[in-house]
Parts: structure tokens; sequence; C-alpha cells
């Protein structure tokens, strides 16, 4: 573990980071030192392990240890990422929620530049570009942009936000939740999130990092398009055919808009 260098900002309000993990021992170090690293102090990182087998647990307890903002809670039973994060979601003290996953980085002023952008905007919701990078922490070349302003409508039609790049304000006394589906799951959140949020806006900087895995979830397409079509006609009261057109918007929008690519390091 290194030691860090921390820059207190006391009027900021209390973050309440959220994070899943399931069998990340390789990343879960690295992803907990990139908070540990921030320049902004004034959070929790609430860790909900489920039943994890290789040792992730017990990495994330030592850090319980040398942190008392870190918290950690285990499942009694593997539940998957959706019903983790709404654990976590439901433990939060915090004003705010940001998202980190277990295998994702933060740059060291993440939260500190996205909440003071939010405070000067007035925007009760936030999302950044953030950077693809592989398995070693080397760029993929991919950087993931940041749609200027965004509505409910909108993110139907596209999946605009990085999981691990979202900040958004909550109310303690009604907080929201995501269905559970085994993928999609934080797009669903975001999306019932957006219904009641008036200012959603992104950020145009890389302050995140998205890690591209060989076993990553995301890379099961045929049951991540079953989730999709679920997600929308039961959660979002959408029939087959704008479900089917959101599906390919979806797609459209990621392969002619999304990516802007950078020179590899």
């Amino acid at each position: 573990m290194i030691e860090h260098n921390i820059i207190k900002i006391e009027a900021l309000p209390f973050v309440s980071i959220i994070t899943p993990n399931y069998n990340n021992s390789k990343f879960i170090s690295e992803t907990i030192e990139s908070v540990l690293s921030q320049t902004y102090t004034n959070w929790e990182m609430i860790i909900v392990d489920d039943c994890s087998e290789d040792g992730s647990y017990e990495i994330i307890f030592e850090y319980t240890k040398i942190d008392s903002r870190i918290k950690v809670y285990r499942m009694d039973r593997n539940m998957g990422a959706a019903y983790c994060r709404n654990r976590a979601i439901e433990l939060s003290q915090g004003e705010y929620l940001a998202f980190l996953d277990s295998d994702d980085l933060w740059l060291p002023q993440k939260l500190e530049k996205q909440l003071l952008f939010m405070q000067k905007n007035v925007s009760d919701f936030c999302f950044t570009e953030y950077e693809h990078i592989d398995e070693n922490g080397r760029s993929l070349g991919k950087i993931a942009k940041a749609l200027k302003i965004l509505t409910y409508k909108r993110m139907l039609l596209h999946d605009f936000v990085g999981c691990s790049t979202v900040v958004y304000k909550q109310d303690l006394s009604n907080k929201h939740f995501g269905p559970i589906l085994y993928s999609c799951n934080d797009y669903a959140l975001f999306l019932n999130v957006l219904r009641y949020t008036k200012n959603a806006m992104g950020y145009s900087e890389v302050l995140a990092k998205y890690r591209i895995s060989n076993d990553s979830l995301s890379q099961n397409k045929f049951k991540k398009i079953s989730d999709f079509f679920e997600l929308m006609v039961k959660y979002q009261y959408k029939n087959i055919f704008i479900s089917f057109f959101c599906l390919v918007s979806n797609q459209v929008i990621k392969y002619l808009w999304k990516y802007r690519r950078v020179a590899n390091t």
C-alpha cells in the first residue's frame, strides 16, 4: 500500500461510493487505491462482496483496518451485481452517490472536479468521459465521449454513461434502486434516476478508466440482448416495437458516435 497526499475540501458534501465486488482479487487493490488517492476526502466507500472465492474479500477487509471510510459487507449467498449495488445504495449515507466497479479506476481529481462542476452548473446527475484499458492497465486508445446534456428520453436511445463515472444527488428518504438483471443493471438504475432528474450533464474530461477483461460480463451478447428487452418491456413499460428501436439506436450510436480514438500509451 502507498501513502497518499490529500487535499481536504470541507465545503462539499458527503459522498457514498458504491462498489459491488465478485472475484476481483487481481484488480480490487488498485481500484481502492484510486479512491484513497482522491483529492476530495469527504466520502465513504461501500463495497458489497458477492461471496467471492478468490481472496478479494480478505483484501478489502484489510483496507477497512487502515481507513475507516472503507466499509465491506459480505453477502450470505451469490446474488449478482445488481443486488449488491442495490444493497450498497441501501446502506449509503451520502447526499451524493458515486459509482465505481471493482476493476475500474478513478483519476485523482475525479470527485473534486465532478462535484465542483455539478455545483457550478446546478446539476443533480453528472458523468464523465472514460478511457478503455486492458487487464494490465494499458490504454486501448479508446475514449468514450460525454454527451453534454442527458435526459431520460435520450438515455432510452443509448446508454450514454459509464457506470464508474456517475455521480448523482440522492434523496436519503426516497432512494432509487435498479431491477435485478444479469446485465444492463446499471443502465436500468440510471434510467430510473433520470426519470426524476431535472439537469443531467456530461463532463468532457477523462476522469475514469474502464477495464476490458477477458471474462467481462459485457461479452455475453445474447444474454445482454435478452436483458435489454426485459428492461424495456417489463421495467420501462415500452412495447416490443419501441424496445427494438431502442436496441438498434443503442448499437448505431455506439458505433457511429460514442468513441474517439487516441494514441495508445
